[in-house]
């Protein structure tokens, strides 16, 4: 685990020290979580820009045929 230092205004630190006392040995797992949580959001954030930029049709949603490759790759026989 890789450890890192950061820098908190007063008023959230002490809203944590509330939460999550330092004493408890919470806090720590209370950080990793709210982290975790954050990045979370922002791949949901970029998933859903992603499906507003391309959405799927109706049709793709529907059929398989039309997300399916419908080439058939030949394989080569070994010189054997």
């Amino acid at each position: 685990m890789k450890t890192l230092i950061i820098q908190l205004d007063d008023e959230v630190a002490a809203q944590i020290e509330r939460v999550a006392p330092g004493r408890s040995r919470r806090r720590s797992e209370f950080i990793r979580d709210a982290i975790r949580k954050a990045l979370w959001e922002i791949e949901e954030r970029a998933t859903c820009e992603a499906y507003q930029n391309h959405p799927d049709s109706a049709e793709a949603y529907l059929n398989p045929a039309v997300w399916e490759t419908t080439q058939k790759t030949r394989r080569r026989r070994s010189g054997k």
